[in-house]
């Protein structure tokens, strides 16, 4: 990494050139620059604040790692992988091939990097279901699983002596002849008389933008305020948008900020809404059957992204997603809706918990958790 000072009519800034610059600083920032360091690529890696961003301010939607199946007792390869991908209509076939096919080298990768992925005695890492995954591909360390990953990478950046230029934000990215030339950035510790917007700039033969997604969609939901997003400078500069609609929106809290997590289905909650006088009423026996109710909630927590297969006009035989649409009524009839983990279900409190009351699944889930 080359660094002169350049001077603009009135204006003399420090002129950084690498062959690859990365912006941002969460898991994928990290690990892209640890990827093009071990490439021998001349790389720096700008950001804003280091501590910033959903990967190290988790929520639990950054709980989840998902991969190739590596469960003994569930069969899977890439071409599944890449299929379920492909099949949400936001991603390339070609882009879902390459994540499927290199998903289980950047797990081990992170394992290596000393993330605490739980196995067993004999080195199988178990899986789980998610989302709207059969194949038990998902992983965990718990809530603070994408805090642990980027928080390993960085190290190994920083073992790697990868430059890091903290608290710089990234405001246009410099194109010649259609394609990326590198960065314009701005930071409070470059003000001088000289430079009294405290620019820097990159030149960069690659620029790889990961600073997160379109933040302010979420402005009552998960994100943390520290998550401001970037994605404004490369569209500018004519970037081409893709997988944008892969952006999901489920039930999440808007004071205390945090997901419906699917461990907090699983323990069957009570739905209710409060009017504006106070009166409370458990809304969703307006929405499903006596058997339905409970099974619908804890699926709610495999399934928690809306989907349009899981309700009535559906063809999947869940209808975990009516409970987002029962919601969504209650909200816009101007009540407010809460879980209560004070009470069971009324079904339950009827019925009692058996596989008859609230299925299979869950009573067994229940039944080996020891609840």
């Amino acid at each position: 990494m080359l660094t002169e000072m350049l001077t603009l009519g009135k204006t003399t800034f420090p002129l950084i050139r690498c062959s690859a610059v990365v912006v941002g600083s969460g898991a994928a920032a990290f690990n892209a620059a640890l990827s093009l360091c071990g490439a021998d690529a001349d790389v720096c890696l700008i950001t804003e604040g280091v501590n910033m961003g959903t990967s190290r301010n988790t929520g639990s939607d950054k709980q989840t790692y998902y991969k190739l199946s590596t469960s003994i007792h569930t069969p899977d390869c890439a071409g599944n992988m890449a299929k379920d991908l492909f099949a949400g209509g936001s991603m390339h076939g070609d882009l879902a091939l390459t994540e499927a096919i290199g998903s289980l080298r950047g797990f081990y990768h992170l394992v290596s990097l000393g993330v605490p992925f739980p196995h067993d005695r004999y080195g199988e890492y178990p899986g789980y279901r998610t989302d709207h995954d059969a194949f038990s591909r998902a992983t965990s360390c718990g809530p603070l699983t994408s805090r642990y990953m980027t928080e390993a990478l960085e190290r190994a950046c920083r073992n790697a002596h990868l430059p890091i230029l903290d608290g710089y934000r990234a405001f246009s990215v410099l194109t010649e002849e259609g394609r990326a030339a590198g960065i314009a950035c701005i930071a409070a510790d470059r003000v001088t008389e000289d430079n009294p917007a405290g620019i820097t700039v990159i030149l960069a033969g690659a620029v790889v933008w990961a600073a997160g997604g379109p933040s302010a969609v979420y402005c009552s939901s998960v994100y943390p305020e520290s998550q401001n997003c970037s994605l404004g400078a490369p569209l500018l500069a004519g970037a081409s948008a893709e997988n944008l609609t892969e952006s999901q929106y489920g039930i999440a809290s808007t004071a205390f900020r945090w997901n419906l997590s699917g461990s907090y289905q699983q323990v069957l909650p009570r739905y209710v809404s409060v009017d504006a006088d106070g009166r409370e009423r458990e809304f969703l026996c307006d929405a499903f059957t006596e058997y339905e109710l409970a099974r619908a909630v804890f699926l709610k927590g495999y399934e928690w992204p809306f989907d349009p297969d899981k309700t009535r006009e559906g063809p999947a035989e869940s209808c975990s997603s009516e409970v987002d649409i029962a919601v969504y009524r209650e909200i816009t009839a101007g009540r407010r809706v809460y879980l209560d983990f004070r009470r069971e279900p009324s079904v339950i409190e009827r019925r009692g918990l058996s596989p008859q009351s609230i299925g299979e699944t869950a009573y067994t889930y229940l039944e080996k958790s020891g609840a």
